[in-house]
């Protein structure tokens, strides 16, 4: 028997708005969703050495997600004496030697969870110390794309059959092999949601970003507004294909500038080379032409720099992906060429999250790169973020604010573009109501490549 849930989305292309500041529908969040979903907990790379450990907390739940010598495992934060954490939150660090020790009494556990030390403990009764009641608590784990996932839900499906196919698909992009150039973290005065909506369609470049609608207004036009003509540049029907591969160049180099791994600076450089290789005299058969180049070139020019980069001429075949890809609930990717962006966003209250940026890119076999342990924590509207989060940044807080206005009940949806919105909120919903775990899982596999996508039947 389903529950009840306050603010349910009843119309798909209407979300109420008290979904993203009540009181009682955050509390539902808290109790029936995030337990029971896979979280980014930290990146492999921060792990990569036996007894290397790193905090994850989210809602007061804290991990601690360590490599212990059969792989990785994660416990819970408590010590099992009187419940003190081991380590502090976003703590990290290497353990091998003791193990985990807790500062209130000294108990010590071994980074397979074993408990090796009880001071005094002949104080206490034999049953209290029995060695399977006393192991640290396990919190289920799995990897996947250069990263670590918990679920405190035992009874939850796996993680690949949660996320589904799009798993798959970005793997052959080389996300396993990724690592982190930069990593941001900042506060937002927003609900967690409203946070990641923003990221969910490509709709507000043309206002929000002008710099990109007017560094190619045919690709943003083409897209979203050739019946209103956009902001930015009007488009030339004489524009020479020369012209046009500066334009996608420019482009380029707004959208690295702007977010850096989401397409790389090495990445521009290439592009630059190919300015005047030869291409058919229509515009768009040149253009298309000369991305397939740049694929070719950047797989190649990468690969004899001893970067493992797929073949992106091969993957954008076999198996596509789209410019923003997000892994239900709060985690997303946007792969371009060999390099990608990374958000993670989690609640801090109905009106407060915490965001996450990472620049990802791959490292010569060889080559010296220090691993980035902890992130450059700015405040939200810090000139040393990246242009286009900058940007973003300035909207999400004062939509915050307006969906508080009244007679603003409900956020009209786009049935084509902004679909992705709605299909994310109503999957919630199936969590808050008790949905079986399986048909949400299914549902979740059609979240997968739902960036600018339509609004679609989830099934339950």
């Amino acid at each position: 028997m389903e529950r009840p849930v306050p603010f349910a989305v009843e119309n798909p292309e209407r979300i109420p708005t008290a979904r993203y500041y009540d009181e009682e529908f955050y509390r539902l969040e808290t109790e029936r969703l995030w337990p029971h979903v896979w979280q980014m907990a930290c990146r492999l790379e921060q792990i990569a050495n036996v007894g290397d450990y790193v905090e994850y907390t989210n809602l007061g739940k804290s991990i601690i997600v360590v490599r212990a010598k059969d792989g990785v495992k994660a416990f819970h934060n408590a010590c099992r004496h009187r419940g003190v954490p081991f380590v502090g939150e976003g703590d990290h660090g290497n353990c091998k030697t003791p193990g985990f020790i807790c500062p209130f009494h000294g108990w010590r556990w071994n980074i397979e969870g074993k408990n090796t030390f009880v001071y005094g403990r002949h104080m206490f009764s034999e049953e209290q110390l029995d060695q399977a009641d006393l192991a640290l608590r396990p919190c289920r784990v799995e990897t996947w794309g250069g990263c670590v996932f918990v679920n405190h839900d035992d009874e939850a499906p796996s993680f690949r059959e949660t996320i589904g196919p799009v798993a798959d698909r970005i793997e052959a992009h080389g996300a396993a092999d990724l690592r982190a150039e930069w990593w941001y973290q900042t506060v937002l005065p927003a609900n967690w949601k409203v946070a990641m909506e923003a990221f969910m369609e490509g709709y507000h470049v043309m206002k929000t970003h002008p710099q990109l609608q007017q560094a190619a207004p045919m690709l943003y036009n083409a897209m979203y507004g050739m019946d209103t003509g956009g902001i930015g540049v009007p488009i030339n029907p004489n524009l020479s294909v020369r012209d046009n591969i500066k334009a996608q160049i420019t482009h380029l180099g707004l959208l690295s500038e702007g977010m850096s791994g989401m397409v790389h600076e090495k990445e521009v450089a290439i592009a630059r080379q190919l300015a005047d290789v030869e291409l058919p005299e229509d515009p768009q058969q040149a253009v298309m032409l000369w991305y397939g180049i740049l694929n070719h070139q950047i797989t190649e020019q990468l690969r004899a720099a001893g970067e493992n980069i797929p073949d992106l001429n091969g993957v954008a075949v076999s198996d596509p992906v789209h410019a923003v890809e997000f892994l239900f609930p709060n985690y997303f990717l946007l792969p371009m060429f060999s390099s990608m962006s990374a958000y993670r966003i989690r609640p801090l209250g109905p009106e407060s999250c915490m965001f996450e940026i990472w620049s990802l890119t791959h490292v010569a076999d060889g080559k010296a790169h220090e691993t980035v342990m902890e992130p450059t924590i700015l405040p939200y509207d810090s000139q040393d973020f990246p242009p286009i989060p900058r940007q973003d940044y300035a909207n999400i807080p004062i939509q915050q604010k307006g969906l508080h206005a009244t007679g603003f009940e409900f956020m009209r949806l786009s049935k084509d573009i902004e679909g992705l919105i709605s299909n994310y909120n109503r999957i919630i919903d199936g969590h808050l109501k008790g949905v079986a775990p399986d048909t949400l899982a299914q549902a979740t596999h059609m979240l997968g490549g739902n960036f600018d996508g339509k609004i679609v039947d989830l099934g339950f």
